[in-house]
Formats: C-alpha cells, structure tokens, sequence
C-alpha cells in the first residue's frame, strides 16, 4: 500500500480534485484505491453523492475509540463510488467538533494510522484529502503518509499559504523525527494571465528542487465532474486538466518508486 496525502493549508486550491482525479486515474489502471475525506466541510464526500451532514457513518466513528481502532471498524466504513476500484472513507461535519472533544486524548494522531493498517492489504494506493487548517486531522494525515502532495493554486496568496504549508511540515517532520517527502503542484494556472504566469515563475525559482516540472491547467470539466459525481477522466478523456493529472501521476509513480526502492536499498 502506497499512502499520498495531499494537502495545504489554503482552501481552494484543487485538492479535492487532484485526490479525485489520481484517484480515478489509479483505478483506470486496475489498482485498488481509497480515498479518505479528513475534511470536516466534506468536498470528496460530497462530489460521490454522499451528504457530510447526515452520513451516518463516516471516518468520524474512528475517533471515538479513545486513540484506538476496533478490528474490523475501518472497512465497516467504506463505500463505493461510481467509478469501479476507487472506494471513499466519506467524512461527516462531526468531524468539525474533535479538536474540542479530543483535548488531552493520547494517541490521536495515530487513529488515521492504526486505521489504514488494517486495510494493508486491501489496496494498492490511498490518497488522503485533508482540511486546509493545521489540527488533530492533518497531524493523522502527515503521520499516515508516505509522500505529501502539495496543490498551489498559480497565484500569490496561494503561494503564501504554501509557505505556511511547508513551515507545518517542518514543525511535524521534527517532531515525528521523520523526512516526508513531498512534491509541490501547481493548479488553477492560466498562461493568458500575467498573475498566473508571475506565480509559476516564482515558485520555479523559489522551490525548483520539490517542484512538479508542469502546471495543472484551469479547467470547466472538474467542475462538470463533480456536479455528476464521476472522475474528470471518465467524462472526458482528454481535457487538458485530464492529460495534466495523466502526466503527474506518472511522474509521482517513477518518483515514489524510486523513493521505496531506497528505503529497501
């Protein structure tokens, strides 16, 4: 099991989609692939079809167990989505409400963890969607990982809040005693616009050794997709966004395999 989180501390910036559009493409190519919702505002849920505010069961009932997770709990939880081999662990709003109830708890940044354990050997790949403040989610998100997708939409506030981002991964990565690699992705980019254009060029300059070499491209089909609750690729194959995410995810493969041939060298 290959674990990819992807997260930043800004909303807006395409993280639901690249989940979904990685995720779908990882299926397309016959691997067995979950998606987990660590956001309280539901996006990933709710592009499925599911309702964040009255799913009864959802990757909140992991938290209630005091750190620990039930045998068998996890894919009690799991439901399928309209793309064959891509399953959602969907979240609900509840979620918002765990900072609060989880003060003082041991073991809380671990639940995502123990959780994923036990469906070691159900799937090839999960792609961790995550909430864009830094809590008790992200922190499971971070601890869960194997390498951390960071969206950057191609625009200067976003690109601050990248700065936030990385700063957190430092602070975790210290205190966890452990390197997470990471790749950065920029999203949203439109080369019509100077704005879009100033933005790829800074974070080329600033971040070029964790850089994707190419942008994800603006494009009106995720929105379409979400809106009919399938992937971008299955509506339409060949969008400019599609090919964008096509060519991630081959670059992420040759990069994650690369990193695991390491660990095991």
């Amino acid at each position: 099991m290959r674990i990819w989180a992807i997260a930043n501390q800004k909303g807006g910036v395409g993280k639901t989609t690249s989940v979904v559009a990685l995720g779908g493409l990882l299926a397309e190519r016959g691997k067995r692939v979950l998606m987990v919702d660590l956001d309280p505002h539901g996006s990933l849920t709710s592009w499925f079809g599911y309702d964040p505010d009255t799913i009864a069961h959802s990757l909140f009932d992991l938290f209630q167990h005091q750190g620990k997770v039930p045998e068998g709990l996890p894919a009690q939880l799991i439901t399928e989505t309209s793309c064959p081999g891509l399953d959602l662990l969907p979240a609900s709003t509840a979620l918002a409400t765990l900072e609060r109830r989880m003060v003082g708890a041991e073991g809380m940044g671990l639940v995502v963890s123990r959780a994923l354990t036990q469906l070691w050997d159900d799937y090839d790949y999960v792609l961790l969607d995550n909430t864009p403040s830094l809590g008790v989610l992200m922190v499971n998100a971070l601890a869960a990982a194997q390498h951390l997708i960071i969206p950057v939409q191609t625009e200067y506030l976003a690109i601050k809040g990248l700065e936030r981002m990385l700063h957190t991964l430092q602070m975790i990565m210290r205190s966890q005693k452990n390197q997470l690699p990471y790749t950065i992705v920029p999203t949203m980019f439109d080369r019509r616009t100077q704005a879009s254009m100033q933005s790829l060029n800074l974070l080329r300059k600033t971040y070029q050794d964790n850089l994707w070499r190419f942008a994800v491209p603006v494009d009106t089909k995720f929105r379409d997709a979400s809106q009919t609750g399938i992937i971008p690729s299955k509506l339409e194959a060949q969008t400019h966004g599609v090919r964008a995410y096509r060519h991630l995810l081959d670059d992420l493969l040759a990069k994650t395999g690369a990193q695991k041939e390491r660990q095991h060298g």
